[in-house]
């Protein structure tokens, strides 16, 4: 069940898009809701204010003006959540760029779901944010496309289905949408051996119509296209609320790298995607 949302938030118009996708989720599951504000301070601050021979003073006003404009901010927040209609906290980080990550993952670990904007678009700056909570946080995060509308209800989910411990880590963390849902479909791209996936599906059909979920299958070829935009041309047709799918990637030098479907899924997709590691 879901119990504990958490939405990132950074003071932004963004917050609202988010925070009215989350508050939607506490609702239909009467979840608690928190809101984590992340106040980006300036990484040359800290490195200005060790060097010999600069003055550490405009580090520092440059750091109090950058937490004066989160108290601001803050306090939006705080005004705003009165009108949240489910129990709710907001909580806030103040640290330099590079550490937010790993704080951000650390809140995420109590929660059962992280709620976020999607990364890789145009105006994304939390990219490496939303990389840590999906890699380190051990749950679901559960990534808004920029601007999308929530609605009323979840009812038609695709399941982008692989043999995987990834993909079975997105269903098990989705089961609370997938058992409400009127319609999940469990698409597979491009089976390898085709009777062997056809069973691992049928398998796992079977197992999600005993928590009650309403289960059909589809498999598909991607033909001239990608496996992600095989997915999200089906996720059209079926008018799908949401997209489910396991990540793909690697750590290096401590940054996560992301598989080139699951990098391009997460871009491009004007679905919301519950997505995990």
């Amino acid at each position: 069940m879901l119990k504990d949302l958490m939405v990132h938030l950074d003071g932004t118009p963004e917050d609202e898009v988010r925070i009215e996708h989350a508050e939607s989720i506490a609702l239909r599951y009467e979840a608690h809701l928190t809101g984590l504000y992340t106040n980006a301070l300036p990484e040359y601050a800290y490195a200005l204010a060790i060097q010999p021979g600069f003055a550490p003073v405009v580090p520092v006003e440059v750091e109090e003006r950058v937490r004066r404009d989160g108290d601001i901010a803050f306090a939006r927040l705080t005004e705003d959540a009165t009108r949240i209609r489910v129990p709710n906290e907001i909580r806030r980080i103040d640290a330099p760029f590079s550490q937010l990550p790993n704080l951000c993952a650390s809140e995420a670990r109590w929660a059962d779901l992280f709620v976020a904007t999607a990364p890789y678009g145009r105006q994304s700056v939390w990219d490496s944010l939303v990389e840590a909570a999906l890699f380190e946080s051990g749950h679901g995060v559960f990534l808004i496309p920029a601007g999308c509308k929530t609605k009323d209800a979840i009812r038609h989910i695709l399941v982008a289905w692989r043999d995987t411990r990834e993909s079975a880590r997105a269903v098990g963390e989705s089961l609370p949408f997938l058992e409400a849902s009127e319609t999940t479909r469990i698409v597979t791209v491009d089976p390898p051996q085709k009777s062997d996936q056809d069973l691992q599906s049928i398998d796992l059909a079977a197992h999600l119509n005993r928590h009650g979920a309403k289960i059909d299958l589809l498999s598909v070829e991607t033909g001239d296209g990608t496996v992600a935009q095989t997915l999200l041309d089906e996720a059209h047709r079926m008018a799908a609320d949401l997209i489910v799918m396991g990540a793909y990637g690697h750590s290096r030098f401590r940054e996560w790298i992301l598989g080139g479907t699951t990098r391009e899924m997460i871009g491009r997709s004007d679905v919301p995607i519950l997505i995990a590691h």
